[in-house]
């Protein structure tokens, strides 16, 4: 991997990792893939940590479908139809997934997904 990529994925791994809204286990499979730099699991631990990327994005349809739910109103409170609204609003820009700092980042580097697992 070139020093350029590697930089802006180490970057987006550390804003990922301090996202509010990163779940536990996105949050491990980053550091792991973090503590594998340069070691001999760096490419084992790089496709590990692509898969729980995509696992744990958010498409913008489920964030939506999610928000207008029951288990979205607990989760959101009465935020819940901001959320939804929010989620229509930037689906009609071209937005495919969530925009929560942990999504977005995500994002930022499964664009990269080809390169980082070559």
């Amino acid at each position: 991997m070139d020093k350029k990529l590697l930089d802006f994925t180490i970057e987006k791994t550390n804003e990922l990792i301090n996202a509010f809204s990163c779940s536990s286990e996105t949050k491990a499979a980053a550091q792991s893939w973090l503590d594998s730099i340069g070691t001999e699991n760096e490419a084992s631990e790089t496709l590990r940590y692509i898969e729980e990327l995509e696992a744990d994005i958010m498409p913008i349809d489920t964030l939506i479908s999610f928000a207008e739910s029951d288990a979205g109103q607990k989760v959101f409170g009465s935020n819940a139809p901001n959320v939804a609204a929010h989620a229509k609003e930037i689906k009609a820009s071209g937005a495919k997934y969530c925009d929560c700092p942990a999504c977005a980042a995500a994002e930022a580097i499964l664009e990269h997904k080809s390169e980082l697992l070559k």
